[in-house]
């Protein structure tokens, strides 16, 4: 189909809910989207391409077709788009690569030795089943702190068919093993510490505590005090087993806590599993950084809790969602009990929130290369500015004290770095007074007719020009392009009153805030320091070297080599005047020392 033949159709949808599936040339699916009202929603890509952002001209772009399945209610319509987004995987979604649910721990006590193991989901053959805890980094934390709290078996070997094949493994010289393997150890004495991690599995600390006390008690009381040291052992670590608070008898976490965060060029979703008040373990989806924040989100939470087989008692979020209660009515279809989808306003859950979206911020930081987010930032000031992402950004400032010595200077950021190779710099010709408009005007002038000329140096073209000032200066840019036929975005920078960038501003007066992105006020504000250094640096090597030579130019006899000879030698100008006619004499003729020193001398008097 072509591109108004797609919005036709667009137009002619109904007004109701429902599902809408975007296919490229191939069929095949590229993007599941959900609507409140199909013709709104869909019609919206199809209007004016230029608004969109560039992943969404894209994805526009590769549109051969499109279906829509018309829903009943908006809450059907959330069902049949997590399902068709599950199915398809669409390109242009943002999808969860991470969807393996949950695992649970296993103990089947029909076994002659049963053993504690992970398991990726439930079955339905007998065992027991606890958990889910989180992710498996938590989960096989609270298999191995059982383990070694109990000292049960923690190598490869099978019970009862490797029972005194071997010596005991490094686990039992470690003391982290009882030495099940060995013949002097029986069935029954496994199965009594296998129920004790049953216990612990279900949260039962105390009681298996009281169990291994009474045992060590009894064990002192028979005078086997080797046996009693070693329940002593194991009553401890028991003891710190239940303290950590790992095992949470056979629930998820109560509380998962959202968090979001971005960088110029990436993204990241991330939730905090607690549990007690104790931070169990964290799950996170780093992205490449989305349109709409509230959408990506969203969609993310959905496959993440449809994945994992079970949800917890309430959610925290960062902002609001728009579908958030329908979201809760499908969790509690699915799972039997209705979480509840929070955004805290105040206090403890709040700051869990800040915490979460830390979190989410450091991880997106991580994988963000340099490259990226200079490339990102350059993006977001072409869309903040309405124009192409500029490569090549030239920036004007002057530099004059009193109007003398009135410089200017050109500085080039290629790629959103300095290309000091490229810069320039101008000592502007016939203005004697501070007029920063007229000097402005010089050299932008100046600039563009050696680029004009195709002179070395100046032939490339920039894609966006930053003049060091307000509103006027810009403007004075802009007319002196003008009259050699020339256009390229201008814009000036506006300060604040602590001398940095706080907006730019187009030659007809509109600002454009950038102090409300790290990226871009960051960038601006390193080009508008830069451009000022580069200035001010030239403005003080003339003003030094005027400063310096102008008065050994009025001495007779001192020409340029006695002029290095007397700067060489007394560094100053005060140090020449306090010097001795001998110690002038030492270094020049006679009459020159003379002139020198008579020179000083009259100046003292004056």
């Amino acid at each position: 189909m072509t591109f108004e033949e797609l919005k036709e159709k667009a137009l002619s949808l109904p007004y109701a809910p429902g599902v809408y599936v975007m296919r490229d040339k191939t069929d095949k699916v590229i993007y599941v989207g959900k609507a409140k009202k199909l013709k709104n929603r869909v019609s919206q890509y199809f209007q004016d391409t230029a608004s969109h952002t560039p992943k969404t001209r894209l994805m526009v772009s590769k549109i051969h077709h499109f279906d829509v399945i018309v829903a009943a209610s908006e809450f059907e319509a959330l069902v049949l788009e997590c399902s068709l987004i599950k199915r398809y995987m669409p390109k242009y979604n943002i999808l969860l690569k991470d969807d393996k649910g949950y695992p649970y721990l296993r103990l089947d006590m029909e076994e002659v030795y049963p053993k504690i193991e992970m398991v990726s989901k439930l079955s339905d053959d007998g065992a027991d089943y606890y958990g889910p805890y989180g992710g498996r980094a938590v989960t096989h934390e609270v298999m191995e702190a059982i383990r070694l709290s109990l000292k049960l078996p923690g190598c490869g070997k099978s019970f009862p068919r490797d029972i005194g094949k071997e010596r005991p493994c490094l686990n039992y010289h470690m003391n982290q093993c009882e030495g099940w393997c060995q013949e002097n150890k029986s069935s029954v004495e496994y199965r009594e510490t296998i129920l004790q991690a049953r216990e612990l599995l279900r949260g039962n600390y105390k009681a298996v505590a009281d169990e291994i006390r009474q045992q060590m008690l009894s064990a002192a009381d028979n005078l086997e005090f080797e046996l009693a040291a070693s329940l002593r052992d194991r009553l401890t670590a028991v003891e710190n087993l239940g303290q950590k608070q790992l095992v949470t008898a056979g629930t998820l976490a109560d509380t998962d806590v959202v968090g979001y965060g971005e960088t110029e060029a990436k993204a990241c979703f991330a939730v905090l599993h607690f549990s007690g008040g104790n931070l169990l373990d964290k799950d996170y989806e780093v992205f490449p950084r989305p349109d709409d924040k509230t959408e990506a989100v969203s969609s993310l939470l959905k496959q993440f809790y449809l994945s994992r087989g079970l949800a917890p008692k309430r959610v925290l979020l960062p902002f609001e969602l728009e579908d958030g209660t329908l979201f809760e009515a499908l969790l509690e279809l699915q799972y039997g009990r209705r979480p509840k989808l929070r955004v805290p306003q105040r206090g403890d859950n709040v700051r869990l929130v800040e915490l979460a979206c830390k979190n989410a911020f450091e991880e997106a930081q991580r994988v963000t290369g340099k490259e990226e987010r200079f490339q990102a930032v350059l993006v977001l000031l072409g869309k903040m500015l309405a124009i192409d992402p500029p490569e090549r950004i030239e920036s004007f400032d002057i530099s004059n004290i009193a109007g003398t010595d009135i410089v200017a200077s050109m500085v080039v950021f290629q790629d959103g770095r300095p290309k000091k190779s490229e810069y320039k710099r101008f000592k502007l010709e016939g203005l004697t007074d501070q007029d920063d408009y007229a000097s402005m005007r010089q050299v932008v002038t100046r600039r563009f007719r050696h680029y004009c000329a195709g002179d070395k140096g100046f032939d490339t073209a920039p894609d966006l020009l930053l003049i060091d000032g307000g509103v006027n200066h810009a403007k004075v840019a802009l007319k002196a392009l003008e009259e050699m036929g020339l256009s390229f975005p201008i814009f000036g920078m506006v300060k604040d009153d602590r001398h940095r960038t706080r907006a730019l501003v187009t030659p007809e007066g509109q600002e454009i805030r950038i102090d409300n992105n790290q990226g871009i006020f960051s960038l601006i504000g390193n080009i508008q320091e830069e451009t000022h250094r580069f200035a001010i640096t030239y403005h003080r090597q003339l003003r030094s070297k005027r400063l310096r030579y102008s008065e050994l130019d009025e001495i007779p006899g001192i020409g340029p080599k006695r002029k290095q000879q007397l700067l060489r030698q007394f560094k100053s100008l005060s140090a020449m005047e306090k010097a001795t006619l001998p110690e002038l004499e030492r270094l020049l003729p006679k009459d020159a020392a003379a002139a020198v020193y008579e020179h000083f001398r009259t100046r003292r008097e004056q």
